[in-house]
């Protein structure tokens, strides 16, 4: 079974339509879009009034945004000081979130005071899904370790750990009373645990295929769930049974979202595919086919508009009813990563290997990594602006041929130690020299810089 990320890679190098196709994007443009990310979005939320959003991307930061005039958003803050990609973020109350990613952290944000996040720590691989208890006391985390972590957010401390799934953990739910959390995962099952005694109830479903993503519909009494297999079903926990099957995706379930007043749902897939549905008789109203890659998150910021999010920079804002004919969204293809043809060798591997992260431009240092514009001859993690992490900072690495070299033959867990670069090693030396000399003849500074 793939995982989320292999589907990630997947799209990186096999995008679902052909290279030679190219598609004019106005997302950019469109100003009711939340612009501002430095690489893809993974999460969004909208709040329950439908005027402040959250996101999070591959570019670790997490974004608040004022969405009360939707064609003119704001961005209020930047939390750029996560250590890995952002893949899930949920609102506390008016003034708290929290978000976790990649670095298997969860962190707890203040938005009124200028402080630190107070940073949950112990689980050993990434985290995907978040919530809070409704009396605001309680987040739970899924992560790739196998394990559900619960976090008292009013003492700041570990809460207990829910083990027991024999596979990542993708997706976690509180109940209406918060005395239950439900948990989804690689392992094909739906498990429902006691957040006082920390132990298995029950496995709720067992679909067989991994469960990717969950969400409650109104009442909390039946359970949304997409699965790797594209499966899109609701469990009835009142009956103890499958209450609905709905058209699956040709690829896993990666998003979903319910309308606050639980009139619509949407679901977007590794298939490029948003549908909405009607709940009142399953219908499907809308479907979205030109997304040009995965949606990774999507949400309702009413009953008309959508939020979603994928590989682009950016967070698309679609009106999906009354439909503007001739004006349906469209995404860009190919992104800077997907552009594999009619290149050099040197520039393939940069575009394969670097561009999700780096630009080559300068000043440009909201990516998961600064700019590569004149990197030779610099010292690793003395470039102004970008929040590095301590293990460069201390580092008494300069960049050269060599060092560079070294980076992509042993990997920047041995030359880096205790940086937020991904793992990833060149082990062909034509293909490292070939990169070297393409970033040294395009990060030169030009006189005067």
């Amino acid at each position: 079974m793939l995982s989320v990320w292999r589907y990630f890679l997947v799209f990186l190098i096999f995008p679902a339509l052909p290279l030679q196709v190219q598609a004019q994007s106005t997302l950019a443009h469109n100003s009711a879009n939340l612009v501002g990310h430095g690489g893809p979005v993974k999460a969004i939320i909208v709040s329950h009034d439908g005027t402040r959003a959250l996101t999070g991307g591959f570019d670790y930061a997490a974004m608040l945004w004022d969405i009360k005039i939707r064609k003119n958003p704001r961005l209020v803050k930047r939390f750029p000081d996560h250590d890995g990609g952002v893949n899930a973020v949920t609102f506390i109350n008016n003034s708290r979130f929290v978000s976790a990613g990649d670095d298997g952290t969860v962190y707890l944000w203040d938005t009124k005071k200028a402080k630190e996040p107070h940073r949950f720590k112990g689980h050993q691989a990434k985290v995907l899904s978040v919530a809070v208890s409704r009396d605001q006391h309680i987040a739970a985390s899924a992560s790739w370790d196998r394990t559900i972590r619960l976090w008292d957010l009013k003492n700041l401390q570990p809460a207990g750990v829910l083990s027991g799934h024999k596979g990542p953990v993708n997706a976690v739910l509180f109940s209406a009373d918060g005395e239950s959390v439900y948990s989804g995962s690689y392992d094909g099952t739906i498990n429902k645990w006691q957040v006082t005694t920390k132990s298995l109830i029950r496995p709720v479903y067992r679909h067989g295929w991994g469960i990717n993503v969950m969400a409650w519909l109104p009442g909390k009494s039946k359970i949304l769930f997409g699965a790797i297999d594209g499966s899109l079903q609701i469990y009835d926990l009142q009956t103890d049974s499958i209450a609905k099957v709905l058209i699956p995706h040709q690829r896993p379930v990666l998003a979903l979202a319910v309308s606050k007043d639980g009139k619509f749902l949407a679901s977007g897939g590794g298939d490029g595919v948003i549908r909405v549905w009607q709940t009142s008789d399953w219908s499907v109203v809308e479907e979205l086919h030109s997304t040009f890659g995965p949606v990774w998150a999507l949400d309702f910021s009413d009953n008309h508009h959508i939020y979603y999010a994928g590989l682009d920079d950016h967070v698309v804002a679609w009106k999906i009813s009354p439909r503007e004919i001739g004006k349906e969204v469209q995404g860009k293809f190919p992104r800077r990563f997907q552009k594999l043809e009619n290149m050099s060798l040197g520039e393939r591997q940069f575009t394969r290997k670097c561009s999700i992260c780096h630009t080559l431009k300068p000043g440009d240092a909201n990516r998961a990594g600064p700019s590569l514009h004149g990197v030779f001859g610099r010292r690793a993690g003395s470039l102004k602006g970008y929040a590095y992490s301590t293990g460069l900072i201390k580092s008494d690495i300069i960049w050269s041929e060599t060092t560079i070299d070294k980076l992509f033959l042993h990997g920047p867990e041995i030359v880096t130690p205790g940086s937020k670069m991904p793992l990833q090693r060149i082990s062909d030396k034509q293909k490292r020299q070939a990169l070297i000399t393409y970033l040294k003849r395009e990060t030169q500074k030009q006189p005067g810089e």
